[in-house]
């Protein structure tokens, strides 16, 4: 695995799938050896991921004809 690999595999990441590349990603980069560049580099996209996810779902947009995920919390205002 390249830096490049962990680059391509997240680089169009989005918060539906954060969490499914964060899993996919640990698992490529856990047997580098500490320091190795694409463990380094994967390391930080996992961490983008998880933020990516956490904040996807707490900052989702649900337009008027959609039903919101049981997950997410929108607090609807009244105009």
């Amino acid at each position: 695995m390249t830096v490049e690999d962990v680059r391509e595999l997240t680089g169009a990441s989005t918060p539906h799938f954060a969490l499914q590349l964060r899993d996919r990603l640990a698992r490529l980069i856990e047997d580098l050896p500490p320091g190795d560049p694409a463990r380094v580099e994967g390391e930080r996209a996992v961490a983008r991921l998880q933020r990516l996810a956490d904040q996807g779902q707490a900052t989702g947009h649900v337009q008027e004809h959609e039903q919101p995920l049981p997950s997410l919390r929108l607090e609807r205002h009244e105009d």
